[in-house]
């Protein structure tokens, strides 16, 4: 890598405020928005109490509307109108599986589209929200990795997403309700595992889940929101100091020969280098651990051997082992491991010290399980023999 090559892939071509018309307000931080305030005309000595108000407004009451405002004059709700406009990523559609899991098609700027999932469980609701539409790094096991990239998301629309499944799951908070664990949480936890790698997006998903984060609003706390990446390296003690959330790592595999066909970014950054970067990150974030996320991919990565070394790669970092049953998609060239065998290499696992839970898949019949997600206007099939041929895996 160059001194000159990015890490954040610069592909915000749609600017947070229009060529002509209001500006959105959703999506802008705290001294954005105090900017913005002022730039309307918001007296000086008021710009604080005004970001304050209008930000209770939208992200913890969920209001739409100025003149809903109350606490606001009518002289400056006026204001607001001329200037703002509060507007959400469109819902195109939705589809409920049968297990609960929800999954919405949602259309932002430029007519493109993303998808979102909610997942009801006993103990949490769980939004899992895209970065970015598409994704750059061509996972050969994961669907969203056959739709090219075409852009990042805003932070607008990143923090959107929260706001529309809120709308759907109706959990706004009634007057008098307090905000953070006190208030509803049909949604109580965030994790970033949709469209594109986060890590690629970094600003706009800092800036979104700063947002979820405000106590006075949304109100998730940082223990609730997982990140998770393929493997970023220069950008992982960067997400420590800025986010501070919960880290997830696509890891998949315990060799290089085969995590450089599963997740490609492995050719820039190996395991050893990722590994490394890892090792920090609890120190810096004060997280509790990290959860390494593996899909069993049948004869490819779940053998006893690969167990085993996947223990010793990971020793001293404090981690728990997320296994994931493959979801098969049209065209893809791998299969789910046998039951039996997911349950003997969780076993080993298990029995080195960590916890291997395996996720239950849920929203298969609408396409929504981990790795299916993909905007439907983008739903051209490579053939099953082309992408084995493409990974090496044929």
């Amino acid at each position: 890598m160059t001194a000159t090559t990015p890490i954040t892939q610069d592909l915000l071509t749609i600017p947070r405020k229009l060529p002509e018309g209001p500006m959105n307000i959703v999506g802008l931080t705290r001294p954005q928005l105090r900017d913005a305030l002022l730039a309307a005309g918001t007296p000086e000595k008021q710009v604080k109490m005004r970001v304050n108000q209008v930000w209770q407004w939208l992200y913890h009451w969920g209001v739409r509307d100025f003149d809903a405002m109350t606490n606001l004059a009518k002289p400056y709700r006026a204001l607001l109108a001329e200037n703002f406009v509060i507007s959400l990523p469109e819902v195109v559609s939705k589809q409920v599986s049968a297990d609960g899991t929800r999954k919405y098609l949602v259309r932002i700027a430029g007519g493109h589209e993303v998808e979102v999932v909610y997942i009801p469980e006993e103990d949490r609701g769980t939004l899992c929200i895209s970065s970015q539409v598409g994704c750059t790094l061509t996972c050969s096991f994961c669907h969203t990795g056959t739709q090219k990239l075409v852009r990042n998301l805003t932070a607008g629309e990143i923090v959107g997403q929260i706001m529309l499944a809120r709308d759907d799951l109706d959990e706004w908070p009634e007057p008098g309700t307090g905000t953070g664990d006190s208030g509803p949480r049909l949604l109580s936890n965030i994790v970033l595992m949709g469209m594109g790698e986060p890590l690629y997006n970094f600003e706009g998903v800092r800036d979104a889940m700063k947002i979820a984060m405000d106590g006075e609003g949304i109100a998730l706390s940082r223990r609730r929101i997982t990140l998770s990446t393929s493997g970023v390296v220069p950008e992982i003690a960067r997400a420590a100091e800025e986010i501070g959330c919960q880290l997830a790592v696509s890891f998949h595999a315990t060799t290089d020969e085969v995590r450089d066909k599963l997740v490609p970014i492995n050719k820039r950054w190996n395991i050893e280098t990722l590994l490394n970067a890892l090792r920090e990150y609890p120190r810096l974030s004060n997280s509790e651990r990290i959860t390494f996320e593996y899909v069993m991919l049948k004869d490819v990565n779940d053998t006893d051997d690969d167990a085993r070394r996947l223990v010793k790669l990971i020793k001293g970092i404090p981690a728990k082992i997320n296994l994931i049953p493959f979801n098969e998609w049209p065209g893809s060239p791998y299969q789910r491991s046998d039951w039996s065998r997911i349950e003997k290499f969780a076993d080993i696992i298990y029995k080195a010290g960590y916890a291997s839970p395996i996720r239950t898949p849920r929203g298969e019949d609408i396409m929504a399980a981990c790795g299916q997600l993909k905007s439907a206007t983008e739903r051209a099939r490579k053939s099953r023999a082309q992408i084995a041929q493409e990974t090496g895996l044929g």
